[in-house]
């Protein structure tokens, strides 16, 4: 037997090759019984990125989405970083952060 867990989580996925991200999105996934009745209001996701010593140089705020949704998505246009760090997706809700997700981008 294989037990799926029940909540919600934040999910952060970045496709790309050294300092260059040619995909990048973000977004709430549930699972069990969150799925069926789990929304989220007033939410919005922003993307950060920090250099090897851990200082934010640049942060994409997301709009804030007024609507209620079960699946939050928000993606991100292509870049390249100027420095290797490392790159965030911070999930809000009702203006409170509720979740973080990192991935380090090095060499």
């Amino acid at each position: 037997m294989v037990r799926v867990p029940t909540g919600c989580f934040l999910t952060h996925t970045i496709k790309g090759s050294g300092k260059r991200i040619t995909s990048q999105f973000a977004g709430a996934d549930c699972a069990g019984l969150a799925a069926t009745f789990t929304k989220f209001c007033n939410w919005r996701i922003d993307f950060s990125y920090a250099d090897t010593d851990n200082r934010t140089y640049r942060t994409s705020r997301g709009t804030t989405h007024t609507t209620c949704e079960g699946a939050p998505l928000r993606h991100a246009a292509p870049q390249t970083l100027p420095t290797y760090g490392k790159a965030c997706a911070k999930f809000h809700v009702n203006g409170k952060l509720r979740a973080v997700q990192c991935h380090y981008i090095t060499r």
